[in-house]
């Protein structure tokens, strides 16, 4: 393990990128995709469960994190990683997109945003001081500039000022953060769909510096086809020689379009939510598990899956403990989302590193299209 954090391009094909990030807690192999630890677990594992899915990094929310339980009783008791029993590195967010879309009474100004608590409505300050004061305090070996994220569609004018506001944040950030060997801080690109504005953004984060950058305001109501029109072209806009995350993304093809488009890093609530709720991502496309013709099917969930769910458990036994409102069902959809979202990424670095990310890409989607085993 590397006493700093450092980037290395390890391989391109087209502009999918093979990489590695080093941090004193361990390798991050990219493309790398990160299970979202909201409240310092993720829903339904346990932290050993979410490492033998092959997770090298996981998320943790800023926000939530300060309401509940609180981040100077998170660093009395240790820090994050001790608090949660995960030694791996941990990203946090900023803070800002759960401001923006969870708190209520929220008042913004340049020194930052003022808001109510959705849990019991207590009054709090977020600026981009606290909130790398909040990051330091969990301890996360990735820290994420503070930032405004509008949802769209919104009008340019709107775009416009939040992202040059987000461009001051991230200064401040930067001067807040301070000389923390071992540690990053990662600035966020901006600008919605406008290329003009990601240009003026990027310029902005690039002039500042930072030890990795983000693609933020996307997948928050653009659609697919326009957050790849994005994607064509703003991941060349930031450094080539530090990691490229794409905030919040996404479902399995979401993943594999950013992948082919340049990006290095994702997160996304999807598998974990989607496992609580029923539904399965599998080779052959989603399963919802809620459906009755499930109910006498003695087959695994996905043949050819080496998760607990699949080598144990039947399409039957599953539907059933989901009907039956049972914990382990969650436990069990939850393992095999996020085995099966892993088992992605170590395919597409496999195929960046022999150079046949298009064949692999190709194979993907049509094994996609197929659809689901035939009924029995």
């Amino acid at each position: 393990m590397s006493a700093r954090f450092a980037f290395e391009l390890l391989a391109t094909d087209g502009a999918a990128r093979l990489g590695r990030i080093d941090t004193p807690r361990g390798t991050i192999r990219t493309p790398a995709f990160m299970p979202v630890g909201t409240a310092a677990t993720v829903k339904a594992m346990r932290p050993e469960s979410v490492a033998e899915t092959g997770a090298d990094v996981l998320l943790g929310n800023t926000y939530h994190l300060m309401l509940r339980p609180g981040a100077e009783r998170v660093a009395r008791l240790g820090g994050l990683h001790r608090f949660m029993n995960w030694e791996r590195p941990i990203l946090t967010d900023s803070g800002g997109f759960q401001v923006m879309s969870l708190a209520e009474l929220r008042q913004l100004t340049e020194r930052g945003v003022t808001f109510r608590s959705h849990l019991d409505g207590a009054r709090h300050e977020l600026t981009p001081e606290r909130s790398m004061e909040i990051q330091r305090l969990l301890g996360s070996d990735i820290a994420m500039a503070f930032d405004e994220c509008p949802a769209l569609p919104a009008d340019r004018r709107r775009i416009e000022e939040s992202m040059r506001l987000s461009m001051r944040w991230a200064a401040r950030s930067r001067e807040a953060f301070g000389d923390r060997p071992g540690h990053a801080l990662f600035g966020i690109q901006q600008g919605g769909l406008e290329r003009d504005l990601r240009e003026e953004s990027a310029e902005a984060l690039r002039s500042v510096g930072f030890d990795g950058y983000a693609v933020g305001g996307l997948a928050v109501g653009e659609g697919q086809a326009a957050m790849f029109g994005v994607l064509d072209y703003a991941p060349a806009m930031l450094p080539a020689d530090r990691p490229r995350y794409l905030m919040g993304v996404g479902k399995p093809d979401d993943i594999v379009g950013a992948v082919k488009r340049g990006i290095d890093m994702m997160d996304c609530v999807l598998p974990t939510r989607s496992g609580r709720t029923g539904q399965a991502f599998t080779r052959r496309g989603p399963v919802n598990l809620k459906n009755a013709r499930h109910r006498d099917d003695p087959r695994p969930l996905d043949e050819a899956c080496g998760c607990p769910a699949c080598r144990s458990y039947s399409r039957a036994y599953l539907h059933h403990l989901f009907r039956a409102g049972e914990i382990l069902s969650a436990m069990l959809l939850t393992w095999h989302n996020l085995h099966y979202f892993q088992e992605i990424m170590a395919g597409m670095r496999e195929a960046i590193a022999a150079a046949r990310f298009a064949e692999w890409e190709a194979a993907f989607h049509r094994q996609r299209a197929e659809g689901d085993i035939d009924p029995i």
